[in-house]
């Protein structure tokens, strides 16, 4: 189970974890069903919900925030992470203060349970994530492998 104020979205439909919401404010399109919907935990830490936020106020046409993995770098698995324009087929979204983020079906078994954070360090500034299925990562911290990888 999600926290309480986390939402699910699956297509148009909206499903919040918890319901002190009308079903007016769930947006124009949405319907609440009684479907089992897959769970997902993609959360932001407040840093990185606060950057989010800002990039949105700077870009009123995108939807969220996109996260997910390529197939790249030295450990097989690298993060992608940008302003969700549209909704795709079989994304999976969830929203924590406000903020979607959509997470496409072939990245999420190797993000599920990943904290996004953001971090300031001198001059540096940059995205963290802690995903609890990275079991390996390459020196240089760019891409990353899971169980999966390794049993292939």
């Amino acid at each position: 189970a999600g926290r309480p104020g986390q939402c699910l979205f699956y297509a148009a439909e909206r499903h919040c974890l918890d319901f002190p919401r009308r079903r007016a404010d769930m947006g124009e399109s949405a319907s609440l069903t009684e479907a089992t919907i897959p769970h997902m935990t993609i959360s932001l830490a407040p840093a990185a919900l606060q950057r989010v936020q800002g990039y949105l106020v700077d870009a009123p046409d995108a939807l969220g925030l996109r996260f997910g993995v390529k197939r790249t770098g030295c450990s097989g698995w690298s993060y992608v992470v940008d302003l969700a324009r549209e909704a795709k087929p079989g994304d999976v979204v969830s929203e924590q203060g406000g903020i979607r983020v959509f997470v496409d079906a072939d990245s999420l078994a190797l993000v599920e349970g990943t904290e996004i954070d953001f971090l300031k360090q001198g001059l540096s500034e940059q995205f963290v994530f802690r995903n609890p299925n990275v079991k390996a990562e390459c020196g240089c911290g760019e891409s990353f492998t899971t169980d999966a990888d390794r049993a292939a």
